[in-house]
């Protein structure tokens, strides 16, 4: 799906969504990450020869990840960093496109930053400096 700019206002409407999505996302990341050390061995050896309880599971919470992923691409999000829970929306401000950040965990959308400048450059946003 397609990058879509969004206004500021906008952004904070399909927070929830994010938020939901993202949900599941770290959800099935930390089953994954639980499962991991008992189904490795399994993986190694061959899903399909007969497999384990784990390798299943831990299959179904990739698919559930991968669900989440592509969840938030739908609404024209990108997620920049499935381990910390890292989106970003693209929106304009002062007439030229940037970031507007949200990370798993945070309550709302506090923080834009340059196209180039990634995460270590978040800035606090201003409403006023946005467009919508």
């Amino acid at each position: 799906m397609p990058i879509r700019v969004y206004t500021l206002t906008e952004a904070r409407k399909a927070l929830p969504r994010v938020k939901r999505l993202m949900e599941e996302i770290q959800s099935a990341r930390s089953e994954i990450l639980r499962l991991r050390p008992e189904a490795w061995p399994a993986l190694r050896k061959a899903a399909g020869n007969g497999g384990n309880v784990a390798a299943g599971q831990l299959l179904a919470h990739f698919a559930r990840l991968e669900a989440g992923v592509k969840g938030i691409g739908q609404l024209g999000v990108l997620v920049k960093d499935v381990d910390s829970g890292l989106v970003d929306f693209l929106a304009r401000r002062r007439g030229r496109e940037v970031y507007i950040c949200w990370r798993y965990g945070e309550d709302e959308l506090l923080y834009w930053h340059d196209i180039q400048a990634g995460f270590a450059g978040r800035q606090m946003i201003r409403d006023a400096d946005f467009e919508g």
